[in-house]
């Protein structure tokens, strides 16, 4: 965790008086967000929920008895109007992955800037407390390992460019303001379930086991040996439990600042390793045998480090968090 002087409590400030605290979730129809709200139902059934999304990637319009409501973060006014009474505001609503940022550029700064920037507004004014993740894509290549979050930020791409621009937005609004806390995450996968509604997203993970179970090669751009940290999406939203929990005591506490944690598991493997998991699991489980090709590496920007090991010591220590989840579980999960 980086910055932890950062979190003061400010002299005018005698902390905020919540009785039953109100979550919002922007992006809750989404791949992660909508998992933060099945997971905040499930440990805190009392507290009140709100959910936004504008449905651009949205795969769900009601989890349980909360309904979706369709707001768009770039209209600030709408947005103001939904978050009212926000004691805590999960910021997920994003333009998230490389490719759809290089093809949306302008979108991507709208939503990823823009729109953050007005969530965070919201919580100056309101002193509603932040939780907001950013990629690993931010730092570029790791100059060292472990990765921690108080490492040098050099973006290869304009995905991590507009993240890191949200990142230090919500750095100068929180101070003195109200608590925030950032999240530097690793490469999520993992399907979850949302009132029998299949959520998934296509990342290297399902990817393959997709493919293998249609009996098709198993395609890993070169070199393979590129490695990668994979936390499951349910350990992810989870982390937001644990986060919502701490900054409701720090708004009843008075503090304010951002803290920085790093949301990951003990699994880096590369690319390559993933693939020969899911063809050992396939032939096991379903008797399909698939094979592995390289091929040529379109993304000439792409990380090539052959560790990630992330330190995530502070979530750990400071969130009491944990991952639960791990690949070999997850693939054998994804063929059920």
């Amino acid at each position: 965790m980086t910055d932890t002087t950062q979190m003061k409590t400010d002299g005018g400030n005698d902390g905020r008086e919540i009785d039953t605290p109100t979550i919002a979730v922007t992006g809750a129809a989404g791949y992660i967000g909508s998992r933060v709200v099945v997971e905040l139902q499930e440990a805190y059934p009392d507290w009140e929920l709100i959910a936004i999304d504008n449905q651009y990637r949205g795969q769900v319009d009601t989890i349980g008895d909360v309904d979706i409501e369709h707001v768009d973060i770039r209209n600030r006014d709408r947005l103001e109007e939904a978050l009212a009474g926000a004691d805590v505001v999960c910021h997920l609503a994003a333009i998230s992955g490389v490719d759809d940022c290089e093809e949306n550029p302008d979108l991507a700064y709208e939503v990823n800037v823009t729109g953050t920037n007005n969530v965070a507004w919201f919580c100056r004014k309101t002193g509603a407390a932040l939780a907001f993740p950013f990629s690993m894509a931010v730092l570029g290549d790791p100059e060292e390992f472990p990765i921690t979050a108080d490492q040098p930020r050099d973006p290869l791409n304009w995905y991590g460019r507009t993240k890191l621009l949200g990142e230090r937005s919500i750095e100068a609004f929180a101070d003195g303001a109200f608590p925030a806390h950032l999240f530097l995450k690793s490469n999520l996968y993992g399907e979850h379930v949302v009132d029998e509604t299949e959520v998934s997203k296509p990342t290297v993970i399902n990817f393959f086991v997709n493919r293998a179970l249609a009996g098709k090669t198993l395609t890993v751009y070169e070199p393979g040996t590129q490695a990668r940290n994979f936390v499951h999406v349910k350990d992810v939203a989870r982390a937001y439990v644990r986060s919502a929990e701490r900054l409701v005591e720090q708004l009843s506490n008075g503090e304010t600042g951002a803290e920085t944690y790093e949301i990951a598991s003990n699994e880096d493997m590369s690319v390559m390793r993933v693939a020969e998991i899911v063809r050992e699991v396939v032939r096991e489980e379903r008797g399909i045998e698939v094979n592995i090709e390289l091929m040529e590496n379109p993304r000439s920007a792409e990380t090539m480090v052959e560790e990630f090991e992330v330190n995530i010591s502070s979530a750990s220590n400071f969130l009491g968090w944990g991952t639960e989840d791990g690949v070999e579980g997850a693939v054998r999960e994804l063929l059920e």
